[in-house]
């Protein structure tokens, strides 16, 4: 590489921060909180509805942390999805703790359908409150987390509230790669205040860890047999509500009401991702590669340029190069402070940036291969899902 075509770049890249570092600014703007509120006898019923397959480490203080909800008049529904690990086992003995809990055998998976949706779908039918929240076994609730939630979709006139919740990081591998990415997903969808306004049925985001919606609102919006063969079900189901004029959707911060610990090496995390990234963005493989080179740019290319800048005494063009690792680093730090991430583990947000274009690489090279995407023992060929 030449000196001007080096210069060039780093220029490039230093720009590319600083939109960066502009957009995301701009894009927690509107960001709400849900508070955390006392008993209300006025709330309405709810069933809590928690597919399970194979979740033997965490289907229990899930369940546990559910059956503990104050405030609200809530049932809790499990659906066993043919669990081959011990998960049965565990749901059977709470169920003699616990009779009130609700534990559903699953159906074998119809043709068409994906798991999760389908295990949903089986939970609802059973559901009799005048809500219904959707949750992953990998989740812990504080005790006043449904009756906050609903409160606080009430009072904001919303038909569905998905929340941001809390990330337990516990590897190496959680908080080097899971605080960026998550981030970079926000970053991605658009400003809070656009996904929360519902004349922009262009911005949809929701997060699939917590999903309330009200009874009406889901089943005139199809529930989830209008989702059936999405593996993205919750990004799928927040453009359709969207687009359907009829609701409103609220995304807001819950960090201090449910936890979760999504994945717990560095394997987990590479495939789950993978079976998101390429249909979360409807096979835009314009937009993929767009996306792919951003994150080049904040990660992989400032310490490469500033190398070999240095190697031929230009400490100017190495410091501007270092000075984009800087700023991404400082961005995860503000942007730690929303979602209640250590502040700390923002040093590693070059890193994980490049390992979301990275994943993102490699959830399209296994749509396009005709490779398809493998989870919880299923595999589900790869749809191009771009409109």
């Amino acid at each position: 590489m030449t000196a001007r075509t080096r210069s060039i770049v780093t220029h490039a890249v230093a720009l590319t921060a600083l939109f960066y570092a502009w957009r995301s600014l701009r894009v927690l703007g509107g960001w709400m909180r849900v508070p955390v509120v006392e008993p209300d006898a006025t709330l309405p019923s709810l069933s809590i509805v928690v597919p399970a397959r194979d979740e033997e480490r965490n289907i229990e203080p899930c369940v546990r942390s559910l059956l503990a909800q104050r405030g609200i008049d809530a049932e809790v529904i499990v659906v066993d999805d043919r669990s081959g690990d011990e998960t049965s086992t565990i749901l059977a003995r709470l169920q003699r703790e616990f009779p009130a809990l609700q534990v559903v055998r699953g159906e074998a998976l119809p043709e068409g359908w994906v798991g999760k949706p389908w295990a949903c779908s089986q939970g609802a039918r059973r559901a009799r409150g005048e809500w219904l929240l959707f949750t992953d076994a990998d989740s812990r609730h504080a005790a006043f987390a449904s009756a906050s939630t609903l409160a606080f979709a009430r009072s904001h006139g919303a038909d569905a509230l998905s929340i941001m919740t809390g990330q337990d990081l516990e590897t190496l591998a959680e908080r080097a790669m899971l605080p960026a990415i998550l981030q970079m997903i926000i970053f991605a969808s658009g400003m809070i205040s656009e996904i929360n306004d519902p004349q922009r049925p262009d911005r949809a985001l929701a997060n699939g860890q917590y999903l309330l919606v009200s009874r009406a609102a889901y089943d005139a919006l199809g529930g989830h047999a209008a989702l059936r063969g999405e593996i993205v079900e919750d990004i799928e189901f927040a453009r359709r509500l969207k687009r359907d004029g009829r609701f409103r959707l609220i995304v807001a911060e819950g960090t201090q009401l449910v936890h979760v610990r999504m994945y717990r090496s560095f394997r987990e995390i590479w495939d789950g991702f993978t079976k998101n990234m390429y249909l979360g963005a409807r096979g835009d493989i314009r937009a993929i590669a767009g996306g792919v080179a951003f994150c080049g740019a904040l990660s992989a290319a400032p310490p490469l340029l500033a190398w070999a800048s240095l190697r031929r005494g230009d400490r100017a063009l190495a410091a501007e190069a270092l000075a984009v690792s800087a700023l991404v680093i400082a961005v995860a730090d503000r942007g730690a402070t929303y979602v209640s991430m250590p502040r700390r583990l923002a040093v590693f947000a070059p890193f994980g940036i490049g390992m979301f274009g990275a994943i993102a690489l490699n959830s399209t090279r296994r749509a396009l291969t005709g490779a398809g995407f493998a989870w919880r023992g299923r595999h589900y060929p790869a749809k191009n899902d771009a409109r």
